[in-house]
């Protein structure tokens, strides 16, 4: 599939999340160019090209990888870019609470078979799920609604957004950002954030983008990134 196919794509995500490709620079071809410009070299076909991508790739040439760029309209909540932000080689811009005013059901409600329990070895990280989890869900929607109705009462009194929005819940409420990244630096965030132990509430974004996104883009650069770098032998 062309890139430029892609461009407008939209998968929803979590609850009330989604990603949306807005645009995309380069393919498999500009990474095998790329490499090739050192000396002026051209496409020797397919085959050829190919295997130097996967060249490249398996010995971490990575310069080339940086010449193919994705920027997405993510829409996630606060629990999820919390995870996201601390990968500073993405280039982000964020909806702003100070200019507009969230909606009642901005917020990321978790499902009742979706609670997870605390790992016994692993202080950051989850393990199992709990068997009753409703009365979890129904506590977070009241909290949610009871935020909500006090954020709106602030608003309705005359209070600046950028301090009404205290009442919100901070880790649930969606905002959309737009994120800009380089192939190479991508795959980074994909290994790790598509790793087993990695938070669910990101992981899932990091699955999406791969399967929908970075794979029929680049099917070859995806073929070796799962060969080199997911699943090594």
């Amino acid at each position: 599939m062309a890139s430029s196919d892609l461009i407008g794509k939209r998968v929803a995500v979590l609850d009330k999340g989604w990603i949306e490709l807005q645009d995309v620079m380069g393919d498999d071809n500009a990474i095998v160019a790329a490499a090739r410009a050192s000396f002026l070299g051209e496409s020797k076909g397919p085959d050829r090209d190919k295997k130097l991508l996967f060249y490249l790739l398996r010995h971490r040439h990575t310069t080339p990888f940086e010449m193919v760029e994705f920027k997405f309209r993510v829409r996630a909540p606060v629990v999820t870019w919390w995870q996201w932000v601390r990968h500073r080689t993405f280039s982000f811009n964020a909806q702003s609470g100070r200019y507009t005013p969230f909606e009642e059901d901005d917020f990321y409600v978790v499902q009742p078979d979706e609670w997870r329990r605390q790992s016994s070895d692993n202080k950051q990280a989850s393990e199992g799920l709990l068997e009753d989890g409703q009365w979890l869900t129904d506590a977070l929607i009241k909290h949610y609604d009871e935020g909500f109705r006090l954020y709106q009462q602030a608003l309705a009194a005359g209070v600046a957004r950028e301090q009404a929005r205290l009442f919100l819940a901070g880790f649930g409420v969606y905002y959309t950002w737009v994120v800009k990244v380089d192939a190479h630096n991508l795959m980074h965030f994909l290994k790790l954030r598509m790793a087993p132990d990695a938070q669910y509430e990101v992981r899932v974004y990091a699955q999406a983008i791969y399967e929908h996104f970075f794979k029929p883009a680049l099917p070859w650069t995806a073929e070796a990134f799962e060969k080199f770098m997911l699943n090594p032998v």
